[in-house]
């Protein structure tokens, strides 16, 4: 009987503390003056349950007050965290599962100690600071100044290496068109349109009731809250859709993260699975980024490209398998060398027979007529040949044993 009244006592206590602890949370969030009524009050009481972002001593939160650029990056890792009733934090699980291995690596590790909170010796946001800049979130040298206010641009950036990190980059070319409705677009660099398009692709960022996203405007500490509630919970971003939305696929790319590709049509995108499935009829020596299939000799092959130094060394694969969704074409690339055909044409064939369907032996024929004149002479004059629908554009590259087939839908 005691066993069991001392059970009930601990239980009590704990939904007490727990009580409190929200009771605490939404007092302070209520009781500041110069929120009420505002247009982000809700997010700005949530948030502030969160302790994301703390009010003034005066009372007051000033909502429409820029916001730094070290108050942005505080508030973003702790957006990823889960806070307990006495104050303490812990990343969310979903958090530690879209990290990269690397990065997880680095917050096991390196960062196994990290509180959450501010320092006390020195500037306040350096622990932030070093975390986001270790995850990759932002460069060393972003800001000169992390006391600056920050502009909607940067905040763009940040998300872009932020989303990079923990989610995917959506496709570049259909972002932009899609962020070319802002009026003033064209008044940021290419660099931070692109920011701009994957923020507002991402459904993130909008713009505001003129049409304009705001470059060079500050983002207000009443925007920002609403940037990281949108970023911690999808359901919350404002939908956007693309032309050809329906042909999305999710690829890897060179660093190791994802980026969505948008493809022109079914075929492509079909080509694309077709593709996945041509390199693995290569066991284990091969290597997919984004819209390329590289192709290895063996192992130690794949091994020294995949880590190579210099960009030679990196592209000495044996033949490669490609997409070009922007301008519809695909491709075949082969390094003339003993034993290259041989390896690698099975692959070659798979994907090649899809898209050929009735004309592949055409295809064919032409391919290895080619690829031994080619290895006999060392020069092979640039031919197009129509076959079926597409038109397959052959060339030898300048060092004579590298030959390309262009493969283009007409």
């Amino acid at each position: 009987m005691m066993r069991q009244l001392n059970k009930w006592i601990t239980i009590a206590a704990v939904c007490c503390v727990m009580t409190i602890g929200v009771g605490q949370a939404r007092t302070e969030a209520a009781s500041m003056t110069d929120v009420r009524g505002h247009w982000a009050e809700p997010t700005i009481t949530l948030m502030a349950q969160q302790g994301l972002l703390d009010g003034f001593p005066d009372g007051t939160f000033r909502p429409d007050d820029a916001v730094t650029a070290d108050q942005f990056v505080k508030i973003v890792l702790l957006a990823f965290t889960d806070k307990f009733p006495n104050g303490e934090r812990n990343w969310k699980p979903s958090f530690l599962q879209a990290l990269s291995a690397g990065n997880k690596s680095i917050l096991q590790q390196d960062y196994r100690d990290f509180n959450f909170k501010p320092s006390t010796v020195g500037y306040w946001a350096k622990p932030y600071l070093d975390l986001a800049s270790d995850l990759h979130f932002i460069s060393k040298g972003q800001f000169t100044d992390y006391k600056a206010k920050l502009k909607r641009e940067d905040v763009a950036e940040i998300l872009y290496y932020l989303l990079k990190e923990t989610e995917y980059l959506e496709d570049e070319v259909y972002s932009l068109k899609a962020a070319s409705q802002f009026g003033d677009l064209q008044s940021a660099t290419s660099r931070q349109q692109k920011f701009i398009g994957e923020a507002m692709t991402k459904g993130i960022m909008e713009g505001y009731p003129n049409g304009y996203f705001g470059v060079g405007r500050d983002v207000t500490r009443a925007e920002a809250l609403q940037i990281i509630a949108r970023l911690q919970t999808k359901s919350k971003r404002i939908s956007v859709k693309n032309e050809g939305e329906a042909f999305v696929k999710v690829v890897p790319t060179k660093d190791g993260s994802y980026k969505k590709l948008i493809f022109p049509d079914q075929r492509m995108l079909d080509a694309y699975g077709v593709m996945e499935d041509a390199g693995k009829l290569r066991g284990t020596n091969y290597d997919l980024e984004e819209t390329t299939l590289r192709l290895f000799r063996d192992a130690d092959a794949k091994a020294l490209a995949v880590n190579g130094a210099t960009a030679g060394v990196r592209n000495s694969n044996e033949a490669s398998l490609w997409l070009d969704p922007q301008f519809l074409t695909y491709g075949v690339t082969v390094r003339l060398e003993d034993g290259t055909l041989a390896r690698n044409m099975e692959s070659i064939r798979k994907f090649t027979d899809f898209l050929f369907g009735y004309d592949a032996d055409i295809f064919y024929r032409h391919f290895t007529d080619a690829c031994e004149r080619a290895a006999a002479k060392g020069v092979l004059e640039t031919t197009t040949k129509q076959i079926g629908s597409f038109s397959v554009e052959t060339r030898l590259e300048s060092d004579g044993k590298t030959i390309i087939f262009s493969i283009i839908h007409t």
